[in-house]
């Protein structure tokens, strides 16, 4: 008799899809506690639903689709709100050198660019705490 082939994708190839390193899957997302349940085997490694992998991984783990004007400056807070994030960890971050310097600082405010922001949100990492 001949096994069926199994249906679903490893964690490797989650990862692979979604451009990912594999032990951020394995470490972070696939402990969340909406990650799905394991659909079969192949070898040793567990195989799992695409959609419902996907459907966490926008709920839980993907980037925001943020459209900012590219020739307007933002606020820290502006930014924030069309994000989701904290303005705080966009100050966070820039102390930290992991944001853009702000393209205009008239009046002690930090305001960058569309471009700027879109860029440096770009380059963020995905992954949210769980609430």
């Amino acid at each position: 008799m001949i096994n069926p082939i199994p249906e679903g994708e490893t964690l490797h190839e989650i990862a692979n899809r979604h451009g990912r390193a594999y032990n951020t899957l394995r470490n972070q997302w696939a402990r969340h506690k909406d990650w799905p349940a394991p659909v079969g085997k192949r070898g040793r490694r567990l195989t799992y639903d695409s959609a419902a992998v996907d459907e966490v991984i926008a709920k839980h783990f993907g980037r925001p689709d943020v459209t900012l004007d590219p020739h307007r400056l933002y606020t820290a807070r502006e930014i924030a709100e069309a994000t989701g994030m904290r303005p705080g960890t966009i100050r966070a971050d820039l102390t930290r050198g992991r944001w853009s310097e702000p393209d205009d600082t008239t009046g002690g405010v930090n305001r960058w660019y569309g471009k700027t922001a879109t860029k440096a949100l770009t380059a963020r990492r995905g992954y949210r705490r769980a609430s």
